[in-house]
C-alpha cells in the first residue's frame, strides 16, 4: 500500500505540531515536511512533491487561498502528479469557500474537524475526490439555490458542482427511494462521519456500512460520499 504523502503548512504551531503528531502515529501517512508560512512552503512542496498539502488560510504572509492558486499554477501537466490541496481553517463564510475552490483547492475542512474525519478526508482527496466538510457543503448549497449559475461557473471543475435538482433527478429519487436505514447512513455522511464511526453510531458493521454506502452511490448516481452528501442536501433527502 502506498503512504499518502502529505506536507503541512500551518502558522499556529500548536496546531501544526498536533496534526502532525497524528498523522505520524499512522502508518498509511507520510509527513514529509512542515512549514509556517507561504514563501517556506512553497519552497517544501518543490523540494518533497507530496501527494497533498494541507494549507492554512490564514497563514501570515501570504492569504492561503492565494498559495492555493500558486501551487495549482506551478503544478505540471500530469494531472497524476500534481499536488493536491486540502483547505484547513477557522474561516466558514461563503466567500472565503468560494474563493478557495475557485482557487482549485481539492477539499476544505474546518480546524475544529475530528481526526478519523480528517484521516477520511485526507483518504478521499488522495483518491482524487473532493472531500467537503459538510458546514462548507450547507454554505456552498445555500449560495447555489441563490445563483446557481455563478456558484458553478466559479467553483473549481474538479470539486462537487452544487446546483438545484432538476425534475429528472427528482424522478431519479422516486424510482429508487432509499431505505429508512440507507437514509440514517446518509445523513451521518452529510455529517461527515467516516464508516467507522457509521458503524458505531447505528450498531453495525462496517462491512454492513460499507454496503449500504454502495447502495446509497448507486441510487444517487453518484460518484463519491461527497457528492452524495451535496446530492441529499440539494434535494431535501436530508437536512
Amino acid at each position: 500500500m502506498n503512504k499518502i504523502r502529505v506536507a503541512l503548512i500551518e502558522d499556529h504551531d500548536l496546531t501544526r505540531v498536533g496534526i502532525r503528531t497524528a498523522l505520524q502515529q499512522r502508518q498509511e501517512i507520510e509527513v514529509v515536511g512542515e512549514a509556517a508560512n507561504a514563501n517556506e512552503g512553497l519552497k517544501l512542496l518543490q523540494t518533497t512533491h507530496p501527494d497533498i498539502a494541507i494549507v492554512d488560510i490564514g497563514l501570515p504572509d501570504k492569504d492561503g487561498i492565494e498559495l492555493t492558486r500558486q501551487i495549482k499554477t506551478t503544478n505540471n501537466g500530469d494531472e497524476d502528479e500534481a499536488i493536491k490541496v486540502l483547505i484547513l481553517t477557522l474561516r466558514d463564510n461563503k466567500e472565503a469557500v468560494l474563493a478557495a475552490f475557485a482557487a482549485g483547492a481539492d477539499s476544505y475542512c474546518m480546524k475544529d474537524i475530528s481526526f478519523d474525519n480528517l484521516l477520511e478526508a485526507l483518504r478521499v482527496t488522495f483518491g482524487g475526490n473532493s472531500w467537503i466538510d459538510p458546514a462548507i457543503a450547507k454554505i456552498v448549497l445555500q449560495q447555489a439555490q441563490q445563483t446557481p449559475e455563478k456558484v458553478e461557473q466559479t467553483i473549481d471543475s474538479k470539486t462537487v458542482a452544487i446546483n438545484a435538482a432538476d425534475a429528472e433527478y427528482d424522478q431519479m429519487i422516486a424510482a429508487y427511494p432509499l431505505t429508512e436505514r440507507e437514509l440514517e447512513v446518509l445523513k451521518l455522511i452529510v455529517e461527515g462521519c467516516s464508516n467507522a464511526v457509521i458503524a458505531e453510531k447505528l450498531y453495525i458493521t462496517v462491512g454492513t456500512v460499507k454496503t449500504h454506502v454502495r447502495n446509497i452511490l448507486n441510487k444517487l448516481c453518484a460518484d463519491d460520499r461527497t457528492q452524495a452528501a451535496v446530492r441529499a442536501l440539494r434535494s431535501g433527502l436530508v437536512g
